[in-house]
């Protein structure tokens, strides 16, 4: 049974791991699908402000015009290729800080959030005539960055589209008293970017509501989880201990059931029917042990009563007096010829309401389990203090209770290390009776032990 309860665990948690990755992907799939329809209805509303915003076309005009004036100085052989580059910069460097406003005030009135930076980089300029192709400008084969709108760190850059200018143009000049003409093809590419502040908030906002469930199912899964292997530990506990149960009482039902049986069958020999006083011993026996049965039976009924169901007569004892009376009573029921009983009774109030024949019981069955699991050589140490509570502590000498075993030791059935102590009779119900009955004194009892090194019993009863 162990052995399919641990691999049950080693299951679920292999099916919990599993589990986890697949709804993580799931997770990770939809927010990629989350981020990728938010970049692209982004990229959608800002590729138009470029074709409505009257602002920024005039801002265009005015970059391009002059700079297919400088083009055509530089067919003229007027400006170098570098001039052109140069005086491009120039005129995108002043125009640009009111083209960033411009564009902000247009992100504004389209309803797209505030906070998108944007920028045109130009990637390649080339001319194209009858002649050659020349490229003016190409970013791959410089460093030179010309950037028209807002400075985008590259890692945070979302690319929105890529855009060619192309047209065509001539122009006549008279240059030293000759009228010549030029002709070229121009094509101008840039790469729109787009920088969205916090996008991986708004991402995950979006997905919130799946995450908070995701999270919930997975907590649900993980607790019914935990709730099944839990049900199935005590079951099998509950079990456990039902089985030593029926092994202890079975144990303890052998020896006077198969007395009796001995004993009616002396009662039918004819030798023995002869000699009454025989008969009369064998009688005896059988009355002996009849009441030997009874008195198990009553510990099993009695012993299981819960607290609720004790019913109390209390009556005002003398603590001292009382305490001295269990003790004595109790040292001249037990046949140990090395046994120590150490008393110390600190007393303040002198007087307790209690039930004697219940708290009896009680101090009986913990002095006589001290008993029962100590050595030849017996030590027992009763320490009363009655100041604002009474309390009892009882030590001994005993093997001791271990970790795991002190948390059961008050439950019904239960006995501590009963798998490996083989002489020591009973039914696993003293201790459970012992804290039902303090419980109906609305007292506590508590335990402390290490293995081999003895146990102690702390029973509290309050005054009022």
């Amino acid at each position: 049974m162990k052995r399919k309860i641990n691999l049950l665990i080693i299951v679920s948690i292999l099916g919990l791991i599993a589990l986890s990755i697949i709804q993580g992907y799931l997770i990770n799939n939809t927010y990629k699908l989350k981020k990728k329809a938010f970049i692209t209805e982004t990229r959608r509303s800002i590729s138009q402000i470029d074709d409505f915003s009257p602002a920024l076309d005039s801002l265009a005009d005015f970059w391009q015009e002059n700079f297919i004036n400088t083009l055509v100085d530089y067919k003229f052989d007027l400006v170098e290729r570098e001039d052109v580059v140069k005086s491009l910069e120039l005129v995108i460097d002043s125009i640009n800080d009111t083209y960033r406003v411009e564009y902000q005030k247009e992100l504004v009135k389209n309803n797209i959030p505030y906070g998108i930076k944007f920028h045109k980089k130009v990637k390649a300029i080339t001319l194209l005539d009858s002649i050659q192709n020349d490229t003016i400008f190409d970013v791959e084969k410089t460093n030179k960055r010309i950037i028209l709108g807002d400075p985008i760190p590259e890692e945070n850059a979302l690319g929105v589209s890529t855009t060619l200018w192309e047209t065509d143009h001539t122009s006549n000049r008279i240059i030293n008293g000759e009228n010549k003409e030029v002709f070229f093809y121009l094509i101008f590419q840039t790469q729109d970017k787009m920088d969205i502040a916090g996008w991986k908030k708004i991402v995950f906002k979006q997905m919130l509501g799946l995450l908070l469930l995701s999270l919930l199912i997975f907590a649900v899964v993980i607790g019914l989880l935990y709730y099944s292997i839990k049900s199935l530990i005590m079951q099998k506990k509950i079990a456990d201990i039902k089985t030593d149960f029926v092994n202890n009482i079975t144990h303890e039902l052998k020896t006077p059931l198969a007395t009796l049986t001995l004993a009616t069958k002396m009662l039918n020999k004819d030798e023995v029917k002869q000699q009454p006083q025989l008969v009369d011993n064998t009688i005896n026996t059988i009355d002996r042990q009849n009441k030997r049965l009874q008195k198990l039976i009553d510990q099993v009924l009695n012993n299981s009563l819960g607290y609720q169901e004790i019913q109390l007569k209390k009556e005002s004892v003398n603590i001292e007096d009382y305490v001295n009376t269990v003790l004595d009573d109790f040292m001249l029921s037990i046949k140990a010829n090395d046994m120590t009983l150490n008393r110390n009774l600190s007393i303040t109030k002198k007087t307790i309401n209690l039930d004697t024949f219940f708290t009896t019981t009680a101090l009986l069955n913990i002095l006589e389990n001290a008993v029962k699991y100590s050595g030849d050589t017996i030590v027992i140490d009763c320490n009363v203090e009655s100041e604002t509570e009474l309390k009892i502590s009882i030590n001994d000498n005993g093997i001791g209770i271990s970790e795991k075993d002190k948390k059961q030791v008050f439950d019904k059935f239960f006995r501590a290390g009963n798998k490996e102590i083989h002489d020591v009779k009973g039914l696993g119900l003293g201790l459970y009776y012992t804290s039902q009955i303090i419980k109906a004194h609305n007292g506590t009892i508590t335990v402390e032990s290490n293995d081999s090194k003895g146990t102690t019993f702390i029973l509290t009863i309050p005054f009022n």
